[in-house]
C-alpha cells in the first residue's frame, strides 16, 4: 500500500524531496542538505526546458558557497555513524531501494522523458540499467570481502580489509539522468561513504526523486546529499579538502579539468568523458541484423549517448547496403519522447541542435555525401522543439571535424575500409577508446578485432557493448581519467581503502618480558 502511494506521489507538485516550490519567476528546484529539502538563495539560475515545447519546467539554482560548505558538514558529520552500520544494514537498504526503484519505474521514466526528451521506452532503458547497479551493490557482502592469511610467522596473522573513504562526490551529465547517478550514490553508500550529489542543471529532476527513494528506502540524513550548479559548484568539489573521492561523467573538457584539478588536491577522481565509437560492417556479417542494430545504435536517444555507435566503418562489399541503411534511417519516427512510436526524441536545448546542424554542414563544405538530412524537420504539434532527423554522411575523411569531433546528436557518419587491417587502423588512429564493435560471422575475424584493437569496450555482433554490473565499465584512453572505472569490482575498489593489520598472539610465554629492539624477521 505504501508503495502504491509513492508511486503517485513521486510525481506530485507536493512530494517533499525534490518538489519545486513556486517563486515570482517560476517553479525552482530545491537542495537537500542534512536529510532537508531547502530553498536555495542562489542569485544566479539556469531555466529548464522541455526540449520537445519549449515550456518552463524548472529553475536550477546555483548554490552559494554556504550551501556547498553545509552539504559537506552533513556529509562529514553523518560519516562516522554511518561507516560503522553493519554491511547487512547497509544491504538492507539497498534491497529496500531497488524494489522502490522498480515500483516506481513509469514515474522516473515520465518525469524523465519531460526535463531531457528522450522516448519514454529508452528511458525506462536509463532507469533499468541503473537499478540493475543498485542490484549488484545489494551484493556487497561479498563485494567488500578482504583477505587474510594466518601464521604467516609464528603466532603471527595478517588481516587485509576494505574500508570506506568518508566524503565523496559525483558530478552527472545530462543524457542519462538515471542511470549516472545510480552508477555512483549507491555503491558509495553500501561501501560505507557518504555523498554529496551536483547532478546535471539540465534536468535535474529524475536524481531528486531518486533521493527520495533512498530517503524512504532508510538512507539516514546527510549520508547522501544534493547540491546543484555549473562551474563554480564543480570546481568546489574538485577543491573542498574533505572530499576524498569523485565521479564524473560528461564531456571531455569538463572530465579533464575536474581531473585534473581534483587530482592537484589529492583527491581520487575517475573521470568517464567523450567518444567517437566506430563499428565495423564486414561483408560476411548478417545484414539484417547488423543494419538493424546500426541504425538503434546510431539513432536511439538522438545520439546523445556517449556509447552511440556514431562512425560505421563499412568494409569491402559491405558497402553496397548503405542504401539500405538509409531506407531503414528514413523510417524511424521523431517524435515528442512522450508519444506512442517515437523513435527519436529531441536534443536536449536549441544550443545542441544549432551544434549538431553545423557539425553536420562542416562535413558537407569539406566534402563528405550527405546521403540522409535530418535538418529543419518540423514535428506537428511541437514546432519549437529541439528536433534534428536521422542524419548520415558517407565519404567521411578522418581529418574532416565530422569525424574529429563527437557529434552527439543523430548522425551518422560513414568511413571506408578497402580492409579489416584498415579498419581497426582507423579506431586505433583515433584517440578515443570507449566503446567499438564489429559485425561478422567469422569467428577468426571477431579475435583478430578483438585482440588487435586498443579500445576499453569491445562488442561483437553487440552495437553497445556497456558491460553489466557484475563487471565494470571500462572505457580507455581519451576517453577516461584515472586508474579505477565504474561499478562492478573496479567500482568499489574506487570507494574504498584497503587497511592491513598485523598482529602478534604469542601461544607460548606470553608474560615474557623479553625486550626486541632488532627489526622484526617474522620466521
Amino acid at each position: 500500500m505504501m508503495l502504491a502511494r509513492l508511486r503517485v506521489s513521486t510525481l506530485r507538485q507536493g512530494s517533499r524531496l525534490w518538489a519545486r516550490s513556486m517563486s515570482g519567476s517560476g517553479p525552482t528546484t530545491k537542495l537537500y542538505i542534512g536529510g532537508e529539502m531547502r530553498e536555495s538563495k542562489a542569485t544566479k539560475w539556469t531555466d529548464v526546458h522541455n526540449p520537445a515545447t519549449q515550456e518552463l519546467l524548472t529553475r536550477v539554482p546555483e548554490s552559494t558557497n554556504e550551501e556547498m560548505l553545509a552539504a559537506v558538514a552533513a556529509a562529514k558529520e553523518a560519516f562516522p555513524a554511518w561507516s560503522k552500520t553493519s554491511i547487512l544494514t547497509r544491504q538492507q537498504i539497498m534491497f529496500r531501494l531497488q524494489n522502490l526503484i522498480k515500483e516506481n519505474m513509469s514515474s522516473l521514466a515520465a518525469a524523465l522523458t519531460k526535463e531531457q526528451g528522450k522516448t519514454l521506452a529508452d528511458a525506462e532503458g536509463d532507469v533499468f540499467r541503473g537499478l540493475q547497479v543498485v542490484e549488484h551493490a545489494c551484493s556487497i557482502t561479498t563485494l567488500q570481502l578482504g583477505e587474510t592469511m594466518p601464521s604467516v610467522a609464528t603466532d603471527m596473522d595478517i588481516q587485509s580489509y576494505r574500508i570506506p573513504l568518508g566524503v565523496c562526490a559525483g558530478i552527472t551529465p545530462f543524457n542519462f539522468p538515471a542511470m549516472i547517478p545510480l552508477w555512483m550514490f549507491p555503491v558509495a553508500l553500501v561501501c560505507g561513504n557518504t555523498y554529496v550529489l551536483k547532478p546535471s542543471e539540465r534536468d535535474p529532476t529524475v536524481t531528486m526523486m531518486l533521493v527520495e527513494l533512498a530517503e524512504k528506502a532508510g538512507v539516514p540524513p546527510g549520508v547522501v546529499n544534493v547540491i546543484h550548479g555549473t562551474k563554480p559548484s564543480v570546481d568546489f568539489i574538485c577543491t573542498d579538502p574533505d572530499i576524498r573521492a569523485i565521479s564524473f561523467v560528461g564531456s571531455n573538457h569538463v572530465g579533464e579539468h575536474i581531473y585534473e584539478l581534483g587530482s592537484k588536491h589529492g583527491k581520487r577522481v575517475q573521470s568517464n568523458m567523450g567518444a567517437k565509437n566506430h563499428g565495423v560492417i564486414m561483408p560476411d556479417a548478417n545484414k539484417e541484423h547488423t543494419l538493424n542494430q546500426l541504425v538503434g545504435a546510431a539513432f536511439g536517444a538522438a545520439g546523445q549517448r556517449c556509447m552511440a555507435l556514431s562512425t560505421a566503418v563499412f568494409v569491402g562489399d559491405a558497402q553496397q547496403w548503405i542504401p539500405d541503411l538509409i531506407e531503414r534511417a528514413k523510417k524511424l519516427k521523431v517524435d515528442a519522447g512522450h508519444n506512442p512510436g517515437a523513435d527519436v526524441g529531441p536534443l536536449i536545448t536549441p544550443q545542441a541542435k544549432q551544434r549538431v546542424e553545423e557539425l553536420v554542414e562542416s562535413g558537407v563544405k569539406e566534402g563528405a555525401s550527405l546521403v540522409l538530412d535530418g535538418r529543419g524537420i518540423s514535428v506537428p504539434g511541437f514546432e519549437k522543439g529541439n528536433f534534428v532527423g536521422p542524419t548520415i554522411l558517407s565519404d567521411v575523411q578522418t581529418n574532416m571535424k565530422c569525424y574529429t569531433e563527437e557529434i552527439f546528436g543523430p548522425v551518422l557518419v560513414i568511413v571506408h575500409a578497402d580492409t579489416l587491417d584498415e579498419a581497426i587502423k582507423v579506431i586505433n588512429s583515433n584517440p578515443y577508446g570507449n566503446g567499438t564493435a564489429i559485425f561478422t560471422n567469422s569467428g577468426a575475424v571477431a579475435r583478430k578485432f578483438q585482440t588487435e584493437i586498443d579500445v576499453g569496450q569491445v562488442g561483437i555482433n553487440v552495437p553497445i557493448p556497456v558491460p553489466l554490473p557484475m563487471f565494470s565499465f571500462t572505457g580507455s584512453r581519451a576517453s577516461f581519467r584515472g586508474d579505477t572505472n565504474f561499478y562492478g569490482r573496479q567500482g568499489i575498489n574506487f570507494l574504498t581503502q584497503v587497511k592491513t593489520v598485523t598482529s602478534l598472539w604469542r601461544a607460548a610465554d606470553s608474560l615474557s618480558a623479553e625486550k626486541l629492539t632488532t627489526m622484526p624477521t617474522m620466521r
